[in-house]
């Protein structure tokens, strides 16, 4: 079985925060959600479920519209024309471009943990 998240975890994954209170966006996610079809959460109890899938398409579309700077229609014609299913091959394609971020920014986190623990070692080293 696939673990779905709920909206506000999906707020926190996609950093729709507020700045000053750290509280889930969540009025965004539900907005985005009348404007593209393709975002289709479970509903189980009246909340908002997303599958991984689904998690996916909003990140997607989160890049386009924050990153690209694209408009809500320019992403609807993206999404439609399958412009997400682009040849990863092409290094100027919407979606090579996205896993280019993606990768540079898991990239960046585990460089981070790596250097914490380097950092822990040190530490545990000197004590002994």
């Amino acid at each position: 079985m696939t673990k779905l998240i709920t909206i506000s975890e999906l707020s926190h994954i996609l950093n729709l925060t507020d700045t000053t209170s750290k509280k889930p966006l969540n009025h965004i996610l539900r907005y985005w959600e009348k404007e593209f079809r393709q975002i289709k959460p479970k509903k189980i109890n009246k909340r908002r479920y997303y599958s991984q899938e689904q998690v996916e398409i909003v990140k997607m579309i989160k890049f386009l519209l924050k990153n690209k700077g694209m408009t809500i229609a320019g992403v609807k014609n993206a999404l439609k024309l399958n412009t997400n299913k682009l040849d990863e091959s092409n290094l100027d394609s919407l979606k090579a471009d996205y896993y280019k971020r993606r990768f540079s920014n898991k990239s960046r986190s585990l460089l981070k943990k790596l250097k914490e623990l380097r950092e822990y070692g040190k530490k545990n080293s000197l004590k002994s």
